[in-house]
């Protein structure tokens, strides 16, 4: 057995590339049963397939759902957490990456980054806390962004949605920190993959498979917030503290 028996897990984004990297990495440990939440049946089906067939996965469950209709949110996780019997990670990771023009993109593309990003990946991340607290064990993996340390003139819409739901996170993790769940906050650089394709990578860009690596490990630690790469913690340290005429015209 693993350090950290992990056999049954949710992946909330059941088609992200890093959150299925990590399904993958821990598949190659345990036996694993995955429920995999998101909004396309087909790709999630095709995730399910993928899963089963590269020997990671003994059992897959797929449900769709639409992370914008607030109203479904318990009666999906709670079907979710019941499907086989209890859980033991919780995988967080719905997003998009648009409205990149800041503070002129479109109106209605900026509310959906600043939608998906906070408030429907918000209140999922407090139901499934809710029901992991219920169950009295398990861990919840958040999928963050080094862009929720500093807002940047590059993303701003983004970075603040990210650093929204961030704040949440950490905020949960120590209010539930007594009952013994686990949650750890996952902060990647530029991840090169379907979600970034076609955007010029910035320095120190990661892997969805680095990603993964590093969160797995993690799990095997007390840590509450990693960095992939681990560098960037000490990069974004330097630059939080920067004066912000100074920040301004970095090329970020």
């Amino acid at each position: 057995m693993s350090p950290t028996a992990i056999t049954r897990v949710l992946l909330v984004g059941g088609t992200s590339e890093i959150g299925l990297a990590i399904v993958r990495r821990l598949g190659k440990r345990d036996p694993m049963r995955v429920v995999l939440l998101g909004r396309d049946p087909v790709r999630l089906g095709h995730a399910a397939e993928m899963l089963q067939r590269d020997g990671v996965a003994v059992a897959v469950s797929t449900q769709a759902f639409d992370a914008d209709d607030l109203a479904t949110h318990a009666a999906t996780v709670a079907e979710a957490f019941d499907h086989f019997g209890g859980l033991d990670l919780v995988v967080m990771a719905i997003g998009v990456l648009d409205a990149q023009e800041g503070l002129d993109a479109d109106p209605a593309r900026a509310a959906e980054v600043m939608r998906v990003n906070f408030v429907d990946s918000g209140l999922l991340l407090l139901e499934c806390l809710r029901r992991l607290r219920a169950q009295r064990h398990g861990a919840l993996v958040v999928l963050s962004s080094v862009a929720a340390e500093r807002a940047r003139a590059g993303n701003a819409v983004y970075g603040a949605a990210k650093a929204g739901l961030d704040a949440l996170a950490q905020g949960l993790a120590d209010a539930t920190a007594a009952t013994g769940i686990r949650v750890l906050v996952v902060r990647p650089g530029f991840v090169r993959g379907r979600m970034t394709a076609g955007l010029k990578p910035m320095p120190m860009a990661t892997t969805p498979e680095a990603v993964a690596a590093a969160t797995v490990e993690a799990l095997d630690t007390n840590a509450h917030t990693i960095w992939v790469p681990g560098r960037l913690r000490y990069v974004f340290s330097l630059l939080r503290h920067l004066p912000r005429p100074i920040y301004r015209r970095l090329p970020l």
